[in-house]
C-alpha cells in the first residue's frame, strides 16, 4: 500500500517523464523505475546533461550514461516519493536559493548532494 502512494505522489512528474521519452529508443523496467534512453529531450538540456529524473522515469542519453548514473538517479526517485509533486518547484527553489548565495545551483544544490552528486 505505501509503495502504490509514493508511486501516485510522484506520478504527475513521472506523467512528464512519459511524455518527455516518448521519442526515446529504449524503454526498461528496472528496480520499479522506467528507465528511457536516446530520448531527444536531453538534448534540450544541453552537451552536458546525462540523465535527468522526472518521477518514477528515468531519462539518461544513452545506455552508458544510464549505467554511469542510475545510482544517482535512484536517489533522485525516493526525492520525487517524498516531496511529490512539489518536488520541481523545491528543486528549482533552491537552486535559485544556492546561486543567490554565491554558490552553484547544480553542484552545490542540496538535493544533487543529498543524491551523492
Amino acid at each position: 500500500m505505501i509503495r502504490l502512494l509514493a508511486y501516485l505522489w510522484a506520478s504527475p512528474n513521472s506523467l512528464l517523464g512519459l511524455l518527455f521519452g516518448l521519442t526515446g529508443k529504449r524503454w526498461r523496467w528496472q528496480q520499479g523505475v522506467l528507465e528511457i534512453t536516446d530520448s531527444c529531450f536531453l538534448g534540450l538540456l544541453g552537451r552536458n546533461a546525462q540523465a535527468v529524473t522526472l518521477g518514477h522515469v528515468i531519462l539518461a542519453r544513452h545506455a552508458d550514461a544510464m549505467d554511469d548514473w542510475r545510482e544517482h538517479e535512484l536517489r533522485h526517485v525516493r526525492q520525487y516519493e517524498w516531496f511529490g509533486p512539489l518536488f520541481l518547484p523545491a528543486y528549482f527553489g533552491l537552486a535559485l536559493l544556492t546561486a543567490v548565495r554565491g554558490r552553484h545551483p547544480y553542484r552545490d544544490h542540496p538535493l544533487e548532494r543529498h543524491a551523492g552528486l
